[in-house]
């Protein structure tokens, strides 16, 4: 005798349906995802090594023909890129720690500390988040030339040390760390700054490494206000100094462009692979309370 199947009921197969097909979505737009951020960078690092007869051809070629890893050297030679990169360096650097230290301190300051006015003062960080940069690039301009920083780091640096966005960030963690441990804390007569070292930090990790990559990128990436503030290499960082490779010629060289792009990405990726897992897990803590 042959056992009988029992039918499977129609709710379970139409679940089983949809749920194949929210992983076909899931996979298909993920796909989409790879395609739109992988072939700009796979045409970027492909170019990079390309003769310029294999650049302005059409139709585009994908492939390179013959290689050309003397881009790099060209990249790095055509332009003082080293006095870039130095300069880049030194600006992310100090810029790095000061938005970390002030958005970590005056996140602490709104959500341990008592005084008059602290709503309001959040309001204020809230407001300036909703206004873009460009907006105060010519009244800045204008007040770093007064103060005769133009082709400067401090030019450069001191507009840029704002840190709305960090202190709204370690704001919404800090709200999120169970009051519970703060009170015990107090009850152990742990004052502002035991409190800030030995329990506030430690439980922030995550969010603080979150806090410290996106910095890191960013004013990496900044290039507006340096362009606007330096005048030569001697304060320009990587992004400017890009510009100034790709306008070296009457007609632009894409292939060096290209390899001088490759380079300033190196490092900015090797940081964001390193620490994107606990990126992750910091942007997305305090989200869900249990």
């Amino acid at each position: 005798m042959t056992a009988a199947t029992t039918p499977v009921p129609p709710a379970q197969l139409d679940a089983d349906r949809r749920r194949r097909l929210s992983s076909l979505f899931g996979y298909a737009a993920m796909v989409v995802v790879i395609v739109i951020i992988g072939l700009p960078l796979f045409w970027i690092v492909v170019t990079s090594f390309k003769e310029r007869g294999d650049i302005y051809v059409q139709p585009s070629i994908w492939w390179p023909s013959v290689f050309r890893p003397e881009n790099y050297a060209d990249a790095t030679s055509t332009v003082p890129f080293w006095t870039f990169l130095k300069n880049s360096l030194i600006i992310t650097s100090i810029l790095a720690v000061v938005k970390f230290v002030l958005g970590v301190l005056s996140a602490y300051g709104l959500v341990f500390l008592r005084f008059p006015g602290k709503t309001i003062v959040f309001l204020v960080i809230i407001a300036a988040l909703m206004v873009p940069n460009q907006i105060t690039v010519i009244s800045n301009y204008a007040l770093v030339a007064q103060l005769g920083w133009r082709n400067t780091f401090q030019g450069i640096i001191v507009p840029l040390a704002g840190v709305a966005f960090g202190t709204f960030l370690m704001r919404n963690h800090f709200l999120s760390i169970p009051q519970e441990i703060i009170e015990a804390a107090r009850m152990d007569a742990a004052g502002p700054v035991r409190l800030l070292f030995r329990v506030v930090l430690p439980l922030s990790g995550p969010t603080m490494v979150a806090f410290a990559t996106i910095t890191v990128v960013n004013e990496w990436n900044e290039y507006l206000w340096p362009f606007l503030m330096s005048d030569d290499s001697s304060v320009a960082p990587l992004p400017v100094g890009l510009t100034q490779l790709q306008n070296n010629d009457g007609v632009t060289n894409w292939g060096p462009v290209m390899a001088g792009t490759v380079l300033t990405m190196i490092p900015i990726l090797i940081v964001f692979l390193a620490l994107q897992r606990h990126m992750i897990k910091g942007l997305t803590s305090g989200a869900v309370k249990g």
